[in-house]
């Protein structure tokens, strides 16, 4: 049963969570609302092109990208996690876009309607010119 095999304390809280699973999955289908995210990519690490590529994209979409975690696996690949936040619409086309980069293996994208919260100054930054 999927309460035992997930280790769930009730079914309430297995049924709470597979409702929570689908609101976040239509929420993600209709594309306006902002979400957070991650897009994870496995790829051969030996490629620099690839590499290049990938950084280019994330780059492109910098007001998005809130950073990436890059872990070594055997048989020279790479996984790459990209952690998101934006239009569900625009998430999805950057995930796209990555994950259809010659030498990418594999890739997918999972969404969440919880959000990062804002990020947080102390005063003295605004007093600091660049």
């Amino acid at each position: 049963m999927l309460v035992d095999e997930r280790g769930f304390d009730s079914r309430s809280q297995a049924v709470g969570e597979l409702i929570s699973r689908e609101l976040d999955r239509y929420s993600a289908s209709q594309g306006r609302q902002i979400m957070t995210g991650t897009i994870v990519l496995v790829y051969g690490h030996t490629n620099g092109d690839l590499k290049r590529r990938l950084a280019d994209i994330q780059y492109d979409h910098i007001a998005e990208v809130i950073g990436s975690l890059h872990i070594l696996l055997e048989k020279e690949h790479t996984m790459e996690v990209v952690i998101v936040q934006g239009k569900a619409n625009k998430l999805r086309k950057i995930a796209n876009e990555l994950i259809t980069c010659k030498g990418v293996t594999s890739g997918s994208m999972t969404l969440t309607s919880s959000l990062m919260p804002p990020v947080q100054y102390p005063a003295e930054v605004d007093d600091l010119t660049v």
